[in-house]
């Protein structure tokens, strides 16, 4: 196939297993960062064509913090993408939240210790804005699509990425809650927005409200929260399904653009 994509996906292994991706076809791309996580695919959603990669590998045998970030950015980057939207399971801490609604989150807290966040590593020096982490026009997209498809869509809200894999503690969650003011937990948001950004792709999640943290009737499990995905996985192929088709139609964006300086410059 001739890899024409501008628009990669990143998410679980269940969207490519219900069947988002037409003509699949594998890819494997070797990075300077190592090896990406494995069930890179090329193909077409629609009639649009897309890359898909399940951050966690295929059978979701990597653990948040192992994710090759890295690696899978730059093997996004190297084969033209210019549009990533990824699709995470989330802790919901909103009060106005359910378990099964989605996000359009707009902000980041990174509350992690020890991944590599950059390709600036040095000699060569970037210092990358980052006020707005998740490009606008996509998460415009995002809530548009999930609001057709029915879903019960909340726009915008703070995510703190915290290391994981365990979940947090409860004083770690009215933490997050009453002091940063968080409305959404995550494992893997970052660094996946800052390195898109530093390399020039446009980037924004769509998150599903998996469970309510330490605020819930039950203690989180990673059972239930899998179970929560299962239940959400054909709403979610198709918001993605209408969210890449309507992002298709759109010029470029000219605001997630990396600095004056980074060799990382998009084509158009």
């Amino acid at each position: 196939m001739d890899h024409k994509a501008k628009i990669g996906i990143i998410g679980g292994s269940g969207l490519y297993e219900l069947g988002l991706l037409a003509e699949a076809e594998p890819l494997t791309i070797h990075t300077p960062y190592g090896p990406h996580s494995p069930g890179l695919c090329t193909g077409r959603i629609g009639t649009t064509p897309a890359l898909f990669l399940p951050r966690h590998g295929t059978g979701h045998t990597i653990p948040p913090h192992r994710v090759p970030y890295r690696a899978n950015l730059w093997a996004m980057h190297t084969l033209g993408i210019q549009r990533i939207f990824s699709v995470s399971a989330m802790g919901g801490m909103n009060p106005k939240y359910r378990i099964g609604d989605v996000a359009v989150p707009d902000q980041i807290i990174d509350w992690t210790k020890q991944r590599n966040r950059t390709f600036f590593d040095g000699p060569n020096v970037v210092h990358t804005p980052f006020v707005e982490p998740f490009c606008r026009q996509l998460r415009s997209v995002l809530r548009s699509a999930a609001e057709e498809v029915g879903l019960r869509c909340h726009e915008g809200g703070t995510v703190v990425v915290f290391e994981g894999p365990r979940f947090s503690t409860k004083a770690e969650s009215l933490f997050f809650r009453d002091a940063l003011k968080a409305d959404l937990l995550s494992m893997t948001a970052m660094p996946e927005a800052i390195l898109a950004r530093e390399l020039g792709i446009c980037y924004a999640t769509l998150a599903v409200i998996s469970d309510l943290d330490a605020f819930g009737e039950k203690t989180v499990s990673a059972s239930e929260v899998n179970e929560v995905m299962r239940r959400s996985l054909p709403a979610l192929g198709e918001t993605i399904e209408r969210a890449v088709e309507a992002v298709s139609r759109m010029a470029p964006c000219e605001e997630c653009l990396p600095p004056e300086g980074s060799p990382y410059r998009r084509s158009t």
